[in-house]
């Protein structure tokens, strides 16, 4: 029996969509733009579902429509300039109009504070050379500095400093697979009990908590203030970042999957994780969706194990926006092909990319 050819275009899976005031929204109507104010956009999932692609993708689309965007890369192995073809360094670059991009780099961040403890070093000489002095210090920032957790806090402070300056209409956060991701999204926890526990231990530490803010995060834009006054001030940019975090108006989180499994399971469960920490995740985006191909019996057997597989994602995300993207032909890469994916997903453009023709074994 021949098998159709033909591919149905990319679609937001019809008993996905949300019916608001009587009108059936759009995968595009899921962002919300605040005036003055920054609106964050989360792409995550586990490895190689596409992650990159579809954050370029989606950044590329809002710049378009006019907005200021910045697009973050907060994974350590970053493949963000390879997927815009254009280098991308340190410090946010325009690539484009409206559009920015940056590579965060925990070693270059952990440098910076490093060359703002050898400044402090020299214009405090540590006379005793003690447990707190500044070489202690210095070897401990050295240790952090490879340790554990040194990537999300470099993301965490990115995150901290678009938040405070509103500069951007939107910043879109491709991030590490989703372990990484998780201990990003739980960094306010983890720094507020820290700061906590600084605010104890201040009267045993005296003057040494000045050098000590030194590797904390956001604690040196004010110039020598005084240490309660500095730790009071971090923790109420903290609270400010829980808050933003969970404000569903201002920051959300898609779900990038592929229709297989382990990719499912480990949504799930990321899900539940973002939950407990009040994420709001408004979409779950299917990557790489196979057409079924005519006199492919290739073709036509992964189609069947995508179908059981998409048909498992609607179980397991009864009441999220779920959206498709085909499998592209080639690889999707560089600004043209990646906004060609956003039109597919944002504007529901027809796909032409994979035909019956289109895939020769």
């Amino acid at each position: 029996m021949k098998k159709s050819g033909k591919y149905t275009k990319n679609r937001v899976r019809p008993k996905s969509k949300f019916i608001i005031g009587g009108n059936l929204l759009a995968f595009k109507d899921y962002f919300k733009f605040n005036k003055d104010k920054t609106t964050f956009i989360f792409v995550g999932g586990k490895g190689g579902v596409g992650k990159t692609s579809v954050s370029s993708a989606t950044a590329l689309w809002l710049a378009e429509q006019g907005k200021k965007t910045l697009i973050v890369s907060t994974d350590p192995a970053h493949s963000l300039s390879d997927s815009l073809e254009v280098p991308i360094g340190n410090y946010p670059r325009e690539i484009k109009t409206n559009l920015f991009a940056v590579e965060i780099d925990p070693d270059v961040a952990m440098a910076q504070k490093q060359a703002q403890l050898e400044a402090e070093k020299a214009a405090n000489p540590d006379s005793d050379g003690g447990l707190l002095g500044m070489d202690f210090l210095s070897d401990q920032l050295d240790m952090a500095s490879s340790s554990p957790g040194a990537d999300e806090a470099a993301a965490f402070e990115m995150f901290m400093a678009v938040m405070n300056s509103d500069e951007y209409d939107v910043v879109v956060f491709d991030t590490a697979p989703t372990g990484h991701t998780l201990r990003l999204l739980s960094f306010p926890e983890v720094m507020d009990s820290w700061v906590g526990k600084m605010m104890m231990l201040k009267a045993k530490l005296g003057g040494a908590t000045n050098a000590l803010k030194k590797i904390m995060p956001f604690m040196d834009a004010v110039d020598n203030p005084q240490t309660s006054e500095d730790l009071k001030r971090t923790k109420e940019q903290i609270d400010k970042a829980k808050e933003v975090l969970s404000d569903s108006d201002r920051t959300t989180f898609k779900m990038v999957v592929i229709p297989e499994e382990m990719s499912i399971y480990e949504s799930e469960r990321a899900l539940e994780a973002l939950s407990k920490h009040d994420i709001t995740v408004d979409s779950v985006i299917v990557n790489q969706v196979m057409p079924d191909i005519c006199d492919c019996d290739f073709c036509h057997s992964r189609h069947k194990l995508q179908q059981k597989r998409l048909a498992l994602i609607d179980q397991k995300f009864p009441d999220q926006h779920i959206a498709e993207i085909p499998l592209f032909k080639d690889e999707v890469k560089g600004q043209e092909k990646l906004l060609k994916l956003a039109h597919i997903l944002y504007d529901d453009a027809d796909n032409d990319e994979v035909k019956q023709e289109a895939i020769q074994l």
